[in-house]
């Protein structure tokens, strides 16, 4: 058994894999040595009368053969964790780049519980394919076919029944494989949703207290738990039948060559030397095809981990081109332009020939009902997403057509719930771009984040994100809003980057960003109508479709879909 995709990664590392394999194989033949020189000692000493002097040189090589033995072994494990070490390294490499580059519209599709667990017991569990079942295969490959030409040298029927016998182990694995394959994808297809599920649940323990749903939840978990325990326990099973058979075999085997070697040594027809040298290497020659079947199941193991690493990595939409033109404007302002553009999700449409522009120093708002596209549109403007249909250009040059990180750059993004990185204050606010510890500070008062982070134990070194010091929904806000303003790019896309504010604060924040956006184009999602009758324009979408454009005045005077909503918010407010 070999999976294609797997066994693909050995290219990389052929050397690698090569003396890997030629560890295994140099200590093979030294058990050859030492089967051989141990059969010396034992005739020398019972049947040649030899004392332990006569027996030394010979006593020698046996322990010099058992210590190569041992070297190569341990060399094979060595170097079998070093191979394995570095796929893993290479494929969860490739995995996040897959998944950074896929962006979060297709990361939010997915479990993250069952990403984390790819990522984790997934990786590891191809330690088991390359260092122990991939060796193990070449060694039951080629060691045995050293051994057999030695025993055909010195008895042909012994050689016969090894022949004849070798060949049902590897047909026994081929029957059962498909059995197994499809009980340790069952397996690991259980292990997948528990991880996930149990993440979803921390995560949503808030609400679920709240709701009293919590015991049902336990039951959820217990309810998985116990089809993870039937699975891996008829993954046990097998591995314990398979593995019953195996040693059943070989050891009928083996019993089988002692007989006809003791039969001939007792008529004459072979020397004891020769008798007892095939008797310890029957037990050799059976040994690399035990080890392959007790490997086979942690091989498959590995493949059912392996079919949603490489899913991912193939099944994944290409994401947009790294590679591509810069923007040939040098001047630091960004104008941008929808033509038509539509995309869809699964089938679903979420734009439908939205054409819009928006250029230096205009705020343009993003209004309408949930669901409307107003997200989509960010997206888009980020490259998380591709257009199906339309173009987007930035200063005539189209967006699909720029090296996506070198435009990235021209953009600052504050999402509705930020995120903080474990790190401090100032790291989170300067987040690996160019600056002094005073620009942080800058960025900061514009945010109005500079009070509450100088009341900090360490003020702004005071570390913060997970596992650190919390903040409240507020100051993460202004965490997140100052990191934009440190990074000053000419694009803005904001939404509604006041959530969570108090209105003193809120009110420091916009004046702030009424001195940010001069000469700079601003996309804002609005959630608020305070915030969208300060835009230039508003955006109004219905059901991805542009349903209106125009100023707060204007569409108020129209009467159509933004006066129902404005309407809507101070009835509720």
């Amino acid at each position: 058994m070999g999976n294609t995709a797997l066994l693909k990664e050995i290219r990389k590392n052929k050397w690698l894999f090569g003396l890997l394999v030629g560890s295994g194989l140099a200590g093979g033949l030294a058990a050859i040595f030492q089967a051989y020189y141990l059969a010396d000692i034992v005739n020398g000493a019972f049947l040649g009368g030899m004392g332990l002097s006569g027996l030394s040189s010979w006593l020698t090589v046996l322990l010099l053969a058992i210590s190569v033995r041992a070297f190569f072994i341990w060399a094979q494990e060595r170097v079998g964790f070093l191979l394995a070490a570095r796929i893993k390294t290479d494929l969860r490499q490739r995995l996040l780049a897959r998944l950074f580059m896929a962006g979060p519209v297709y990361v939010d599709q997915e479990r993250s519980g069952e990403l984390i667990n790819t990522l984790t017991a997934g990786m590891e569990s191809l330690d088991a394919y390359f260092a122990k079942y991939l060796p193990q295969l070449a060694s039951a490959l080629l060691l045995p076919v050293a051994i057999l030409a030695v025993v055909f040298s010195l008895d042909i029927t012994a050689g016969l029944i090894m022949l004849v016998t070798a060949p049902l182990i590897p047909l026994f694995m081929m029957l059962i494989g498909g059995w197994a394959a499809s009980i340790q994808r069952r397996q690991w297809t259980v292990l997948s949703r528990l991880s996930g599920h149990f993440f979803d649940v921390l995560k949503g323990l808030t609400t679920l207290k709240i709701f009293g749903r919590s015991a049902e939840q336990v039951e959820v978990i217990s309810r998985l738990s116990e089809q993870f325990r039937e699975t891996t326990l008829g993954v046990l099973k097998v591995a314990f039948l398979s593995a019953l058979a195996l040693e059943l075999l070989t050891t009928l085997s083996t019993a089988l060559v002692a007989v006809v070697v003791g039969l001939k040594l007792l008529f004459g027809k072979l020397y004891f030397h020769q008798a007892f040298f095939v008797l310890l290497l029957a037990p050799e020659y059976y040994l690399p095809l035990r080890l392959l079947g007790s490997r086979f199941h942690a091989g498959l193991a590995s493949s059912s981990a392996a079919e949603r690493i490489y899913g991912i990595l193939n099944d994944v939409e290409r994401p947009p081109k790294q590679q591509g033109q810069e923007l040939s404007d040098s001047s630091g302002l960004i104008t941008v332009s929808f033509d038509q553009v539509t995309f869809s999700y699964a089938e679903r449409p979420a734009l439908r020939s939205v054409s819009f522009s928006v250029g230096p120093g205009e705020c343009l708002a993003l209004v309408g009902p949930s669901g409307a596209g107003k997200s989509t549109i960010t997206d888009l403007l980020l490259g998380f997403i591709e257009p199906s249909g339309g173009s987007i250009s930035v200063n005539g040059q189209a967006l699909t057509g720029l090296n996506r990180q070198e435009w990235l750059k021209h953009v600052a993004y504050v999402p509705q719930f930020p995120y903080l990185f474990p790190g401090t204050v100032a790291d989170n606010i300067s987040f690996g771009m160019a600056g002094t510890q005073a620009a942080v500070e800058i960025a900061a008062r514009d945010a109005g984040a500079h009070e509450f982070i100088s009341l900090l134990p360490q003020g702004y070194a005071t570390l913060i994100g997970e596992g650190s010091r919390s903040l409240s929904g507020g100051e993460v806000q202004r965490i997140a809003i100052a990191r934009a303003f440190f990074k000053n790019a000419p694009l803005l896309i904001l939404d509604e980057a006041t959530t969570g504010l108090d209105p003193q604060n809120e009110a420091t924040v916009r004046e702030a960003f009424f001195r940010l956006m001069a000469d700079k184009t601003v996309v804002v999602i609005a959630h608020r109508l305070s915030t969208a009758c300060r835009a230039d324009r508003i955006l109004v979408l219905e059901q991805g479709m542009v349903a209106q454009i125009g100023s707060h005045q204007e569409l108020i005077v129209k009467q159509g879909l933004y006066s129902r909503l404005a309407t809507a918010y101070r009835g509720a407010t």
